[in-house]
């Protein structure tokens, strides 16, 4: 099959693999469309991130078609369309032509919408839900959600609005970004530009002056001490992107903050399967019902390491426009 490897020297290369059979739990999937995700890039450059490293072939999520099922599969038959979180449990990436996954892993794809923008929900929808159901909402009066045009941040504000009356503040960088906040239902006196001085005051401004009860942290690094100064005492910091600094760590000691650190691979490790299972069909239940609607995404090209190279390049400069980056891996 065509695949996109990551070479010896770090480079993307097309190139043509040979896939294993599948064994008897598993199912192989056409791949339609895969997503791209800045774990991407940060594998090849961030010696954290290396580690989830699991094979030369990227790429973390897509949908698809069944086309072969191992003989203990139950839930799937040849033609189901299908959409999954792979992360480092199937036999490979998602910039290829196919892959083999544990059938616990697939979860068939909302019928609602498209093969691309099924692409575009599981790693950023999985990782919102495990936000969404480890805080106790109605304890939560105000929230600030930083880089909310982005996936995650993207995805938590909308199930947000979809299920709660709460008061949100939220942080972009440009105008396209915050027109599409405001296209979901943000009114532009909730939304602070990152770029401008003073953002503390800011955003306290828009809170009338009063500390927040919750920050959804999607953007990390100096925006994380930006938290904790906003943040009420004992409030609840929500940290996504693991580039909390320690100035941050020492503010948010200092207020009692609860921090709550997001991340999905333990649930690979453990092979925790009905995590991913549950998270996934979660999302297709509240699309079909119209609770949120799928991210806007943008299909950046075929499936050709000039695609990936184009579409890390626009997540690492962070040009995506609020849109999700997305390949089609099949003509």
């Amino acid at each position: 099959m065509k695949a996109i490897i990551l070479d010896e020297n770090n480079q993307l290369k097309d190139d043509i693999v040979t896939l294993r059979p599948i064994n008897k739990d598993e199912v192989r999937i056409k791949i339609i469309a895969s997503g791209f995700n800045p774990i991407d890039y940060q594998m090849r450059e961030n010696e954290h991130e290396k580690k989830y490293l699991f094979s030369n072939i990227l790429g973390r999520e897509g949908s698809g078609i069944i086309i072969e099922t191992g003989e203990n599969v139950t839930e799937f038959k040849i033609g189901d369309e299908v959409f999954f979180a792979c992360g480092s449990m199937g036999s490979n990436g998602t910039y290829a032509e196919e892959i083999i996954l544990p059938e616990a892993i697939v979860a068939k794809k909302p019928n609602s919408i498209t093969f691309e923008e099924s692409t575009g929900l599981p790693s950023i929808g999985i990782t919102a839900f495990q936000i969404f159901n480890r805080v106790d909402w109605n304890q939560i009066e105000n929230i600030l959600i930083s880089g909310a045009s982005g996936g995650v941040g993207n995805y938590i504000l909308r199930l947000i609005l979809g299920k709660f009356n709460k008061k949100i503040i939220v942080t972009a960088g440009n105008q396209e970004s915050i027109q599409q906040l405001i296209d979901i239902g943000i009114n532009e006196n909730q939304i602070v530009n990152y770029k401008q001085e003073n953002l503390v005051e800011k955003i306290l401004e828009i809170n009338q002056n009063q500390k927040l009860d919750i920050v959804i942290d999607a953007v990390g690094m100096q925006f994380s001490e930006i938290s904790a100064e906003v943040l009420k005492a004992n409030g609840i910091y929500i940290n996504v992107t693991h580039f909390i600094t320690p100035k941050a760590n020492d503010l948010l000691f200092g207020i009692g903050a609860t921090i709550l650190n997001i991340s999905n691979f333990i649930y690979a490790k453990e092979k925790n399967y009905d995590y991913f299972r549950n998270s996934l069909n979660q999302i297709k239940r509240y699309i079909e019902e119209g609770i949120i609607q799928p991210l806007p995404v943008k299909i950046v090209g075929g499936l050709s390491a000039e695609t990936a190279e184009k579409a890390q390049q626009l997540l690492k400069e962070n040009k995506t426009q609020g849109k999700k980056l997305i390949m089609k891996n099949q003509e």
